[in-house]
């Protein structure tokens, strides 16, 4: 299967999976119409596909880690729900829609998120076909990856700090966005019940691809097209944060990006049949949106 076969039918397993979730009715409906305008709000699903990339080279039918994969992506639309509220980014747009505070209040969108993470634990903890073991690591690394050592810790980071000099940005950027690419990578190894090397290796892939993920993603808020982006251009300035095409210049974050994929290509370049986490770290250099 070509790279962009796999891609789409990883992508509509986990769309498939996550439109399952909070489908039915209730007296609060309402949390439910929140959480699901933001769940399933597209996008480009990176870090499942990821989880179900990993379990595949471990040699197991990768369906098994569906319930992996799609408790990140909760944990990782929670985040972006909470990321955009007046008291953090503030942002009025997200993959070109209103986000979910504009559209069913401040108060509707903070319990979305809240509901979308407990959710998260649940499906690891009821996947069928994975041993209790398994479940419990699973639990231990998507904790970890989205807690105060990891995307929060760099959330707080991010909005109470001050940070404005490239040493601070890596490490911000190694919480807030790298932590959870790589726990999606060493989910995948967790499911298919990889040794620690190799789990190892699976982070040091994610931490890779996320630091080139977010210093393109710097690249794009500059020079980038908002219908394509999907959210405004310019909007990190307006905000007044630092990042960084701020402290290292376009060209020098081109050149970053190319060398963070590099290293994460190079975490990985012995496993067998990795052609495809080789294309899509290549493809990072060269995204749009």
């Amino acid at each position: 299967m070509d790279y962009e076969g796999r891609y789409e039918t990883y992508r509509v397993e986990v769309e498939t999976h996550l439109n399952g979730l909070f489908a039915g009715s209730a007296p609060y409906g309402r949390l439910y119409e929140a959480i699901r305008y933001s769940l399933l709000a597209g996008g480009k699903r990176i870090r499942p596909v990821l989880t179900l990339e990993f379990a595949r080279l471990g040699g197991i039918d990768w369906r098994l880690a569906l319930p992996y994969a799609c408790a990140l992506e909760l944990v990782h639309n929670y985040s972006l729900i909470h990321d955009d509220l007046p008291c953090m980014d503030d942002d009025d747009l997200r993959r070109g829609k209103p986000t979910n505070h504009k559209v069913y209040g401040e108060t509707l969108a903070i319990l979305a998120g809240d509901a979308m993470q407990p959710e998260a634990f649940r499906l690891i903890a009821q996947a069928e076909g994975l041993s209790a073991e398994s479940r419990i690591a699973a639990v231990e690394v998507l904790a970890k990856a989205a807690g105060a050592d990891g995307m929060v810790g760099g959330q707080v980071l991010d909005t109470v700090y001050d940070v404005t000099d490239a040493e601070g940005l890596t490490f911000l950027n190694r919480l807030k966005t790298c932590a959870m690419i790589s726990g999606a990578a060493e989910l995948g190894c967790v499911a298919a019940g990889m040794d620690e090397e190799k789990r190892r290796q699976a982070r040091e892939f994610g931490d890779n691809l996320g630091l080139a993920f977010q210093i393109r993603d710097d690249i794009l808020d500059v020079e980038g097209s908002e219908d394509v982006f999907g959210k405004p251009i310019g909007s990190d300035r307006e905000e007044g944060k630092v990042t960084f095409v701020d402290v290292k210049g376009l060209a020098a974050c081109q050149q970053a990006v190319e060398d963070y994929t590099a290293a994460a290509k190079a975490a990985i370049a012995d496993w067998e049949g990795s052609e495809f986490l080789l294309e899509l770290a290549d493809r990072m250099v060269k995204r749009v949106k």
